[in-house]
């Protein structure tokens, strides 16, 4: 049998990169690009370049630290 593929999923933030960086004190903008399962999403899935991706990670990983988004599993 021919496995059936998926449609790939559309964008996040449909934004560019000028238009906002990701901030740790951002809860709600972070919660965007969080999986159900906590994970952050990926650059294909999150529409920001390599640098913002990083920028994304880092505000993501502080706001954990903080305790204001939940860590993974």
């Amino acid at each position: 049998m021919a496995q059936q593929r998926r449609a790939p999923a559309p964008p996040i933030s449909g934004k560019y990169c000028e238009d906002h960086m990701p901030d740790y004190k951002d809860v709600e903008h972070l919660k965007k690009f969080l999986s159900a399962h906590g994970q952050i999403v990926s650059r294909k899935r999150s529409g920001y370049c390599t640098q913002c991706q990083k920028a994304l990670k880092l505000a993501v990983k502080r706001a954990r630290h903080m305790a204001l988004l939940p860590f993974v599993g």
